[in-house]
């Protein structure tokens, strides 16, 4: 069985599109699959228009949150529900071509744990985000102590060993490629050219890609700590030198060393740089205190599966990672 997993947040535009595109491509493996939404709290009609999809098609599973828990939460709640001896993860925007799914699946029978997008194209971005994006896969891959492949997103299958993996990492901060690539197994590469969005407009702003960077760099490098153990040594040797800088002209002469303005620069300088380190262990801390609070990732308001009532009281909560939760779900 084949599970794909649709993360939607306003995309009521589109979202009877993505459905016919996948359920004509699904349709020619051969194989039983079902298609896994993932509603996000949306603010438009794209929940309305799930439920009247998977009243028409038994292969549809519609999982609402109750309410935006952001896309990477949203893909892993969907992760839990799915139930496929393989997973395949695409957003609904159509960026992602569904017909690439045939060749992952193909990959995948041949011995591949995880087939992964590379994006050799991208249509319809900025110069802006096509520049950030590789300046990010480029300095992750410099800070972490695992190899991201660059170039890359959400876009992939993975077998269910690769899944019940992620499934019991239970971490907060999730960046789900890395995370997938930490897994290891056998990963495969797919080459394919992005799309322009089908219909509506990019839930994923300029704020949430600093987020998802900053998850991505602290869930996966200390080295932002390393760092600023040598440049402590960098600033302390620099003072010593000053100091001894200072010490000489006194003796060795009749003048005192004049530059206030030095001092003023100085201390400035050595301000700044206590509030940069304090900064870079108030995020990694924050993570920390996050984590411990264990929480679940995402709360699930209702799955409406073909044939099956919403779960019953006594399993209305599922655990993936003892003792905390990954996932919480609640009566309709």
């Amino acid at each position: 069985m084949l599970s794909v997993v649709v993360p939607c947040y306003n995309e009521e535009a589109g979202i009877s599109e993505c459905h016919r595109r996948l359920s004509a491509v699904l349709a020619q493996t051969g194989d039983p699959y079902e298609l896994v939404y993932v509603e996000d709290g949306s603010r438009d009609r794209t929940h309305a228009l799930l439920l009247a999809l998977a009243e028409v098609d038994a292969h549809a599973v519609v999982v609402r949150l109750s309410r935006n828990f952001g896309h990477q939460a949203a893909v892993s709640a969907g992760l839990e529900v799915a139930r496929g001896n393989a997973v395949v993860i695409i957003d609904a925007d159509l960026q992602d071509p569904p017909e690439a799914v045939l060749d992952m699946v193909a990959l995948w029978k041949a011995g591949s744990h995880v087939v992964y997008g590379v994006r050799i194209h991208r249509t319809g971005e900025s110069r802006f985000k096509l520049w950030t994006a590789k300046a990010f896969y480029r300095l992750i891959n410099r800070l972490s102590d695992i190899d991201i492949p660059l170039d890359t997103g959400d876009f992939r299958l993975m077998d269910r060993r690769v899944v019940e993996v992620l499934l019991h990492m239970p971490e907060r901060h999730r960046l789900l490629r890395g995370m997938c690539a930490w897994a290891g197994f056998r990963q495969t590469p797919l080459p394919y050219r992005r799309a322009a969005r089908y219909a509506g407009t990019t839930s994923y702003p300029l704020g949430r890609m600093i987020n998802l960077a900053l998850d991505g760099i602290v869930s996966f490098s200390t080295v932002p700590l390393r760092m600023l153990t040598f440049v402590g040594f960098g600033a302390a040797f620099l003072s010593l030198v000053g100091i001894l800088y200072a010490l000489g002209v006194r003796v060795l002469t009749q003048h005192w060393v004049p530059g206030w303005a030095t001092l003023f620069v100085g201390v400035l300088f050595l301000s700044g740089l206590q509030m940069i380190s304090l900064g870079i262990m108030g995020e990694y801390l924050g993570r920390v205190y996050t984590e411990v609070k264990q929480r679940p990732l995402v709360v699930i308001a209702s799955v409406r599966r073909a044939g099956e009532p919403f779960p019953s009281p006594e399993h209305s909560w599922k655990g993936t990672a003892p003792p905390a939760e990954n996932v919480a779900r609640l009566l309709p």
